[in-house]
């Protein structure tokens, strides 16, 4: 989030948060809640906003994932509350928000795996097709409202994090040119985009392999 250059960043991990605070002191907030527990997030953002005395750009970069052979819907149950309900939530409240102010940028991180379904992250690659879905959905729905706001999707492939599970990987790239590559494309405002670059490969070739090929992988 940013306003009048000013910038705070959330998430639930207060400890994570006061790490990033103290690398760089003075550069910004911090603010510590569970995007899952929507009963609260709306307060917290209206909170975060008069703190801040305004708001041009929201930036939703929080996901869990999950290795899930057995299909335990405990599992399922916490990448929908995360990837989904609290992913829309926010979404929802930011959009209308940029409307009434007539100005804005809304910034959302999905994946290529929301491209297709895979057998050991049924939830997670189905919450990223929805949030793809969702995004496009709120870009038409600003073009025939007429609002400015602005709607980008950033579609990362494998990054070098703890998210970068699972026994298929290739193309795994280091966290900070991941994080050049998506600051390049807000300052563009791009509407969607793959990072790093050569997942837009990738992605092209995924869309197109039919289904009894991919159901075989």
């Amino acid at each position: 989030m940013r306003s009048c250059c000013r910038w705070l960043i959330t998430g639930r991990r207060l400890n994570r948060l006061k790490e990033l605070r103290d690398e760089k002191p003075g550069s910004f907030f911090i603010k510590s809640f569970d995007i899952s527990e929507t009963d609260i997030v709306v307060q917290n953002l209206e909170e975060l906003v008069m703190e801040l005395g305004g708001l041009d750009l929201l930036v939703i970069c929080s996901a869990t994932i999950n290795l899930n052979e057995n299909l335990d819907f405990r599992l399922e149950k916490s990448t929908i509350a995360t990837n989904i309900l609290g992913f829309t939530l926010i979404a929802d409240w930011a959009f209308n928000y940029f409307q009434h102010q007539k100005s804005g940028h809304l910034v959302a991180i999905s994946s290529v795996g929301g491209l297709r379904g895979w057998r050991d992250t049924p939830a997670y690659n189905a919450s990223k097709a929805f949030q793809i879905c969702y995004l496009e959905g709120l870009r038409n729905k600003a073009f025939h409202n007429g609002s400015p706001v602005i709607i980008s999707d950033i579609r990362p492939g494998y990054v070098d994090t703890d998210m970068a599970i699972g026994s298929y990987k290739c193309w795994v790239a280091p966290v900070n040119k991941v994080a050049r590559q998506i600051f390049k494309a807000i300052r563009k405002k791009k509407k969607v985009v793959y990072v790093t670059k050569r997942w837009h490969i990738i992605a092209f070739l995924i869309k197109l392999v039919p289904y009894w090929i991919h159901e075989r992988a």
